[in-house]
């Protein structure tokens, strides 16, 4: 680990605050609840109530279908990706020779390299975690589908429609996670040219997110809904 600068360990720490500090402002900060997350959820509240007064349900089940099927394919990706990586772990010498040779790269050590490669490799085995997380949660969604009754009133359909959303949430919040990864993978790539760099595209991922989550026209449009 000698042969990390100090100028490393910054780029990697500052890394490491801002992802889990961007997942904590936007999930359970007090300005949460005005981002694309609470807004979601209050749809999701919206659908509950709405499947609960249907009797048939094949267009809720369509809808759960297609959100596993998304973080699916998410999942089956981030294992090629892993593979990958671990792939190259095997192989470093050629990555660091690549490295070196991108504009403004500078040399690097063997043991730097792996553990660069490591960082990108946690990334992404996080993704796949809260990929396959969430699609078991969509899972037992589906599920509550299947055993809700119809013709419910008062505070037993409202209380199911509660659970109902709330798993939802909680399924789409792990999805959102892994889409998160994704972002900071990105960023956890460019430490292969520069600390300076993995730094700055690190808080670039977290603007980008921000804006994405808390003042993108597809928020503007679900807050006028509503109203």
């Amino acid at each position: 680990m000698s042969t990390v600068s100090l100028l490393d360990w910054s780029a990697l720490g500052w890394f490491l605050l801002v992802w889990g500090g961007y997942g904590w402002f936007s999930e359970r900060s007090r300005w949460a609840q005005h981002g694309l997350m609470g807004a979601s959820h209050r749809f999701r509240l919206q659908w509950a109530r709405q499947m609960l007064g249907r009797e048939l349900r094949m267009t809720d089940a369509a809808l759960v279908g297609n959100l596993m099927q998304s973080v699916s394919f998410y999942a089956n990706t981030t294992i090629y990706i892993i593979a990958g990586l671990l792939a190259v772990l095997g192989a470093m010498d050629p990555l660091i020779r690549f490295a070196a040779d991108l504009p403004f790269a500078r040399q690097t050590s063997r043991e730097l390299g792996e553990v660069k490669l490591v960082l990108l490799l946690t990334v992404f085995v996080v993704a796949y975690f809260k990929f396959t997380w969430s699609l078991r949660q969509f899972n037992m969604l589906s599920i509550l589908i299947g055993a809700s009754p119809s013709g419910m009133t008062g505070q037993s359909a409202e209380a199911a429609a509660e659970r109902f959303a709330t798993v939802n949430s909680l399924a789409g919040d792990e999805f959102n996670r892994g889409i998160r990864s994704y972002y900071f993978g990105l960023a956890a790539v460019t430490w292969f040219v520069q600390p300076w760099l993995f730094a700055c595209v690190t808080t670039l991922v977290a603007v980008v997110l921000y804006q994405r989550d808390f003042a993108s026209p597809v928020l503007a449009t679900m807050g006028k809904g509503e109203e």
